[in-house]
């Protein structure tokens, strides 16, 4: 149990970053899927916001183990199920929530499964 948790103090840098690089890249999605009235302004955030959470995901690879943050990206799918909800006022069903937590439990299983 001791390993599981030193995984995480050895890739915290990297995690916090691929976290932020998770949620930038959905924004960027978002901001793209609501350009559909072709607001062109709304096509640039989202290349902006898209375009930093791909930097950030290279500057977190640096301080990481590229097999611990790499799945962890998995994480924009939530982030996208709640932009969803909040933003887009979709609904989300029993399906999607079990998503949810196999995701959820995906990614705090591999963080501290690094040797």
């Amino acid at each position: 149990m001791s390993s599981f948790f030193d995984s995480y103090k050895k890739n915290i840098y990297g995690i916090l970053l691929i976290f932020i690089a998770s949620l930038l890249t959905s924004f960027g999605q978002m901001f793209w899927k609501l350009s559909y009235q072709n607001s062109k302004y709304l096509v640039f955030i989202g290349f902006i916001c898209y375009g930093l959470g791909a930097l950030l995901m290279i500057v977190a690879f640096k301080h990481g183990s590229f097999s611990v943050l790499h799945p962890m990206l998995s994480l924009s799918y939530i982030f996208a199920i709640f932009l969803g909800i909040i933003v887009i006022k979709e609904t989300v069903d029993f399906i999607k929530l079990l998503g949810i937590l196999f995701i959820m439990s995906g990614v705090v299983l591999i963080g501290g499964g690094d040797n």
